[in-house]
């Protein structure tokens, strides 16, 4: 399997494991020009934007660590435009999560990091 293939499973199994712990998923690969998302969803009253990522071990460390800042802030300013265009301001609480798929466990950050904004 190619990385592409392995990472549309993976992303698969994120978004049953959120459906399954009440997560209403409004959308799935939101790109632009800026970047993507790979799960954006409703979750206990927020607007959750969610990065997966997924290693076969952890030899290289834990899959959330890859989510570094510069990660961080491409998600953040990819959620700002998908919020703009849809019409969603700036007092909708939001929240970025990581889905970090190690093998075959499933770990759940939620409130992974904050919002970075335009400097």
């Amino acid at each position: 399997m190619n990385k592409r293939t392995i990472g549309a499973e993976k992303e698969n199994i994120a978004i049953s494991y959120l459906t399954q712990n009440s997560m209403k998923i409004v959308a799935h690969n939101y790109r632009n020009k800026q970047g993507e998302i790979d799960i954006i969803g409703h979750h206990q009253g927020y607007l959750v934007f969610v990065e997966v990522k997924y290693r076969k071990d952890n030899r290289m460390g834990n899959p959330s660590e890859a989510v570094d800042y510069r990660k961080q802030r491409i998600i953040c300013k990819v959620a700002d435009y998908y919020r703009y265009c849809n019409g969603i301001g700036e007092f909708e609480p939001i929240r970025y999560d990581v889905i970090a798929i190690c093998g075959e466990e499933v770990t759940w950050y939620q409130n992974a990091f904050y919002h970075i904004g335009r400097k």
